[in-house]
């Protein structure tokens, strides 16, 4: 059951951070598939114990992934996709608590919040790297093929 409601919120998450980025109403689903997508490899990641870090950057990779195939196949920017599949992601909670232990003065345990947001944002940004560089090395090697 835990996992329907896992789903279910990512894809909603998903598709309604896409309304409000006004996507084109024919990318609404893809985006609201691979927001599940990338949350499930987070989840399964954190299930694992192999971290916050590794599981935000393994689930950055393959929403980036993803979000290349998806492109291709609509004929659409992959930014359609990207962002509004990453929310999932967004460490808000870590933000919050930062931002609230600052106002309540308590500044080292603040500081230990922002390095967490700054890390995951280091590690989605890196998989959305690593994502873009295996989109385009695998792209120019099926191009040297073919030709």
């Amino acid at each position: 059951m835990n996992l329907l409601i896992n789903i279910l919120f990512s894809y909603l998450s998903s598709v309604g951070f896409g309304v409000l980025l006004n996507i084109p109403r024919r990318a609404l689903n893809g985006c609201g598939i691979i927001g599940v997508l990338g949350w499930m490899v987070y989840l399964f990641i954190k299930h694992l114990d192999l971290g916050n870090m590794l599981a935000n950057l393994l689930a950055a990779f393959a929403i980036g992934v993803t979000a290349i195939i998806f492109a291709r196949v609509k004929k659409m920017p992959m930014i359609l996709f990207n962002i509004p599949s990453l929310v999932p992601l967004v460490p808000g909670g870590q933000s919050y608590r930062a931002i609230r232990y600052f106002a309540l003065g308590n500044n080292s345990l603040a500081i230990e919040y922002l390095v967490q947001v700054g890390m995951i944002a280091g590690a989605i940004a890196m998989g959305f790297f690593l994502a873009e560089l295996v989109g385009q090395v695998y792209f120019k090697i099926r191009t040297v093929k073919e030709s």
